[in-house]
């Protein structure tokens, strides 16, 4: 029996040392053919659920079967129960699942999109959906899929937006012990002020922790040498937050969103509407923020734009701004970076004639803009 075969062939391969297949490409091949082992399971799942064939045992469901037989978490028995109900309408995801092309998350994400609205569009579009997950990092194949369901079902989508901003809700509490508990549920705008603004606290706080460490120690600290912890620095941060709220002066300034309008870059790239941290958004979404964001346009089209000057030495001005809004993060394949924190490196060196342009420009995290520019060891 081929089951047989299959715990043969994983018997021998659990006597063999993991580390022999520690290089990239044997990685590859374990990731993708534990895809293909996953496929097949859930679809045999799947036909053990239409076959009833848990009813015998005196179970509910097939999750009810997996759940107590298989000792599976509640949540993943039923997700694979509902993935296998999804892939008889997704042949194309079907079948590249079971080549290990993709995985069970790229099947969720596309089973998403399905509905009573995009059932039709959706089976003319999953091979080009699919292709795009067998290309695509994951997060980029998410906001792609996002997009897609934007022109496919609006109207959904635009509903979708509303519930999410309605289930907002921030809840403070004072326990029996005196500590307060809580916990917030924002929408992607909001949660992306709050965020940011978390963030850039908790990094003024880091920076004081690692200066009063390097202090203390008279060298370079390293993480367990610091005062607080990140969640003590995050909750301390929300903290200098209230503060600064409750003492800002009266003719400050209230931060404004920043809304970017890419004039051009649709017409080159695609549509595009999403947050600097990604969160794809509906035009919509937009519109109550309107009358308090400050408007930006960045000019993609070759002729209108204004440049820094093609010889200057640094990126600055509007061209930073454009390759910022174009690339949004590291453009390093196995990097994410957002674009607050990355550099503006040249393509074609500045060394070598290389212009100061949109085109020769490119967002780089630090760590991998040095590791670009290091120059290798002298020959022996």
């Amino acid at each position: 029996m081929e089951l047989d075969v299959l715990t043969a062939a994983l018997d021998q391969l659990g006597r063999s040392d993991p580390s022999a297949y520690a290089d990239q490409e044997s990685i590859q091949a374990l990731q993708r053919q534990l895809a293909r082992l996953e496929a097949f399971t859930t679809e045999a799942t799947a036909a053990f659920d239409t076959a009833g064939n848990w009813v015998p045992d005196g179970a509910r469901n097939a999750t009810a079967w997996l759940t107590t037989r298989c000792r599976l978490p509640r949540s993943q028995a039923r997700r694979q129960v509902r993935r296998g109900r999804d892939l008889r309408h997704l042949p194309e995801c079907a079948r590249a699942w079971a080549d290990g092309d993709i995985t069970g998350s790229h099947v969720d994400a596309v089973a998403s999109l399905r509905n009573e609205a995009t059932e039709e569009t959706l089976a003319r579009d999953e091979t080009m959906l699919v292709d795009q997950a067998r290309s695509l990092r994951f997060d980029r194949f998410i906001r792609a899929a996002a997009y897609w369901r934007q022109l496919a079902d609006p109207d959904s989508a635009d509903e979708d937006a509303e519930r999410r901003r309605a289930r907002r809700d921030v809840y403070l509490v004072k326990s029996f012990a005196g500590t307060w508990l809580g916990a917030m549920t924002l929408d992607p705008i909001s949660g992306s002020i709050v965020s940011a603004e978390l963030e850039r606290l908790e990094a003024e706080l880091f920076e004081a922790d690692w200066a009063e460490a390097r202090e203390a120690l008279g060298r370079k600290p390293n993480l367990l040498h610091l005062a607080r912890t990140p969640g003590q620095r995050r909750a301390d941060a929300l903290v200098e937050m209230a503060t600064r709220s409750m003492t800002c002066p009266q003719d400050g300034r209230r931060p404004a969103p920043l809304f970017t309008v890419m004039v051009g870059y649709e017409t080159l790239h695609g549509r595009i509407c999403q947050l600097a941290d990604g969160s794809v958004l509906t035009p919509g979404s937009l519109l109550r923020w309107l009358d308090q964001a400050d408007l930006e346009r960045a000019v993609f089209a070759p002729g209108r734009r204004i440049e820094v000057g093609a010889t200057a030495r640094l990126f600055s001005g509007a061209t930073r701004r454009a390759i910022e809004v174009r690339d949004r993060e590291c453009t390093h394949p196995y990097c994410d970076v957002p674009s607050r924190s990355c550099q503006v490196d040249h393509v074609q060196p500045w060394a070598e004639g290389g212009p100061t342009t949109q085109e020769n420009g490119r967002l780089l995290c630090p760590f991998h803009n040095r590791l670009r520019n290091q120059r290798p060891p002298p020959a022996a």
